[in-house]
């Protein structure tokens, strides 16, 4: 009878799956060939997990899989933990049709307890979208999908995965709770644009470290609305270094507050420790409590910089100054060379003066030969310990 049983469920195509909770994608048709659409097996895999209890997996054995646009919907009321066990390798459609009616190319959205890991890479195949990006030309434009979303979890664990030539950020974190990465590898040439490697909005309690994140825009960029960020220990460059921002564009932005950026190098980058937000802000908001500590520069553009007249773009109005006030922000044991003269630039909004920056132990000298400067625009800036180049005040 139990043969009879089992025979029947392969005759009818159902996935069967270990006593452990493992849902293979192969066991739900996954081809693993590169160019067969793996999407529906990935989904199936994903509901069955989800819809499991305790501790569960979904597992992505090695091999080159091909995806349209994937969301992974929570919540998964009886899973205690759910491992996505990503061991292969992705790439994504080409096809910008595909992606007019989603969040992104693969999303993970109202899930608690998430771990993503297993070394597996996520191919965005993004050189092809690139010449078609709007973004980097006008201020309203339609951006090209981001690769990989976390939005509104909780508990989630990213861990030894690798991102490659997204057509638009990376990784996106929108409103998350309580999130570690670690040991993710982002690959993208210096000349891709608006490939952000981490990119924050909305969300608490994040730790980004030991991580290497090499692109063509900010190697990790902290939006509107974050709080309780640590981002320790990155490799960053190519790039536009870390950045806070940019801030003050729409009306919808919220406070960002203690952050951290420490144990990190930045190699060949066009900007290090940056602060960015946009003049003519339309309401005000406050970012404060920010910390660079312990920054290595190696051959950087901009290694400090606060710019509070941020504008990408070649046609810009700021009669207005920036309405986003920052106050208590820290650049602490700084060091390395700079490529520009000015190595330290705090240009700050007129309408709301930077409040209480601090320079401590800040040592860059030139890459070269020339003469490097520290610009201030109102700025209250404290000063303690060594500062190369001289002080502005």
């Amino acid at each position: 009878m139990k043969l009879i049983i089992f025979l029947c469920l392969v005759c009818h195509g159902v996935a069967l799956v270990s006593a452990s909770g493992t849902y293979n994608v192969m066991d739900f048709g996954a081809k693993a060939d590169g160019v067969t659409d793996d999407s529906q097996a990935f989904l199936a895999a994903w509901k069955r997990a989800c819809s499991s209890s305790g501790q569960t997996k979904v597992w992505v054995p090695v091999g080159t899989y091909f995806l349209n646009p994937v969301e992974f919907f929570g919540p998964c009321p009886d899973v205690q933990n759910l491992i996505f066990h990503f061991q292969g390798t992705v790439k994504a459609s080409t096809d910008l049709d595909k992606f007019k009616q989603t969040r992104g190319w693969v999303a993970f959205v109202l899930v608690d307890h998430l771990t993503l890991t297993g070394g597996g890479t996520f191919h965005g195949q993004g050189e092809v979208s690139w010449p078609s990006a709007e973004c980097p030309k006008q201020k309203d434009c339609t951006p090209l999908p981001s690769s990989l979303s976390f939005m509104y979890t909780n508990n989630t664990i990213v861990k030894d995965i690798t991102s490659i030539n997204s057509k638009f950020f990376h990784v996106v974190l929108i409103g998350c709770n309580k999130f570690q990465g670690s040991g993710i590898t982002i690959k993208a040439p210096e000349d891709s644009p608006n490939t952000d490697g981490i990119h924050l909005e909305s969300s608490s309690g994040v730790t980004i470290s030991s991580s290497n994140i090499g692109t063509g825009d900010d190697c990790i960029s902290i939006g509107q609305g974050n709080s309780d960020v640590t981002v320790n220990e990155i490799n960053c460059g190519p790039g536009h270094g870390i950045s806070v921002g940019s801030l003050g564009r729409y009306d919808y932005e919220k406070d960002v507050k203690h952050l951290i950026v420490k144990n990190s190098t930045f190699i060949g980058t066009v900007t290090g420790a940056r602060i960015k937000t946009w003049a003519n802000s339309p309401i005000q908001t406050t970012a404060q409590n920010i910390t660079f500590d312990n920054l290595i520069m190696k051959n950087v553009g901009y290694p400090i910089l606060i710019d509070q007249t941020y504008c990408p773009y070649p046609n810009c109005e700021s009669s207005v100054p920036s309405r986003v006030q920052l106050t208590d922000v820290t650049f602490k044991d700084i060091r390395g060379t700079t490529q520009y003269r000015e190595a330290i630039t705090l240009k700050c909004s007129k309408g709301l003066p930077c409040q209480v920056v601090k320079l401590d132990n800040v040592n860059l000298q030139s890459s070269d030969t020339h003469t490097i400067v520290t610009v201030c625009d109102n700025a209250h800036v404290i000063y303690s310990g060594q500062i190369n180049p001289a002080r502005c005040n």
